[in-house]
């Protein structure tokens, strides 16, 4: 991939594919084509074909899926394993099609078994069942992956995966339905402040262990495997350190300088209880993560007090 190369971002609107953007631009990548939902349905495999067989691009970053929190996982089930399927294997097939140079598919730590060995190698994937509240999803991305290898040993295709971490930065869902679980956290504490509210609630006990990860630096991870990683397994992507969800709320509400208290709901589902990925592999290969959690929040936040909060 050079700066003359003509480079498609599927879900460039996203949290994801904006990071991507940003980045690609930095580095003086400038042949960059994006469509919007309202231009291009990814789920119609129609739109699909004809987009990649008059836009002809050679380098797909496919960052474009249905994504939500434990709870928008666990409800929205058809919808999350429809529309994911629909949008890999319409994107995947067309890139074989057309002739793509590269491609690459956006996974997810998720997909691992609700109860493998910590930390999670890449060779744990498909040996054990996966946490029920985001099977649909689970599947359908372990689904991509299994595109990308079916069509590197059939057709000699250069696909290639990596499985990134829980993530937060900018242009993150802060709908409290439907986010995960730090930009709730984060929308919770700055709501429940500016309405001088006594208590926080935090969904489960609080014990479950997260890794989170800065956007930014998944796009530069992506960046830095589409130059240089060639091979058929995923890779995993994220900091290689964890956190529990109670010190991620105690972290937050000194953040957002909230003065109530926290309370924890164990009538909620806590969901996996650790998911902490291995980074031996792209550590060997010569990436590393920048941005540190603590300082990561505090940029986030900063941005979105200003930019995404309401308090009404």
């Amino acid at each position: 991939m050079d700066r003359r190369s003509k480079i498609y971002v599927a879900g460039h609107k996203g949290m994801v594919g904006s990071a991507i953007i940003r980045k690609l631009n930095e580095r003086g990548y400038d042949h960059i084509t994006v469509r919007t939902s309202s231009e291009l349905d990814l789920r119609n495999q129609q739109q699909v074909f004809d987009f990649f067989q008059e836009n002809k691009p050679e380098y797909i970053f496919l960052a474009a899926a249905k994504v939500g929190g434990i709870n928008a996982n666990n409800l929205y089930r058809a919808e999350f394993i429809y529309d994911n399927l629909a949008i890999e294997s319409n994107i995947i097939h067309a890139s074989w099609q057309n002739k793509a140079k590269k491609l690459l598919f956006l996974g997810s730590s998720c997909i691992y078994p609700k109860l493998a060995p910590q930390p999670l190698k890449e060779s744990y994937l498909l040996t054990g069942p996966l946490e029920y509240t985001n099977e649909p999803y689970a599947i359908a991305k372990i689904a991509g992956i299994k595109l990308c290898e079916s069509y590197r040993l059939q057709y000699g295709c250069n696909f290639i995966s990596l499985l990134p971490t829980n993530l937060y930065g900018p242009k993150d869902n802060y709908d409290l339905e439907n986010s995960h679980v730090l930009p709730a956290m984060l929308r919770k504490f700055h709501t429940a402040k500016a309405r001088n509210e006594p208590a926080v609630e935090i969904w489960g006990t609080g014990t479950p262990l997260r890794e989170f990860l800065h956007v930014d630096d998944l796009a530069e991870a992506s960046i830095f495997l589409m130059e240089n990683y060639n091979e058929k397994e995923p890779v995993n992507v994220g900091s290689g350190t964890d956190i529990s969800i109670r010190d991620l709320a105690l972290l937050i509400k000194d953040i957002t300088d909230y003065r109530g208290d926290v309370r924890f709901n164990p009538a909620k589902p806590d969901g996996t209880p650790r998911k902490l990925l291995d980074m031996s592999k792209i550590h060997s290969i010569g990436w590393k993560h920048r941005i540190e959690l603590k300082d990561g929040i505090r940029e986030v936040y900063k941005e979105a007090k200003k930019l995404e909060f309401t308090t009404n």
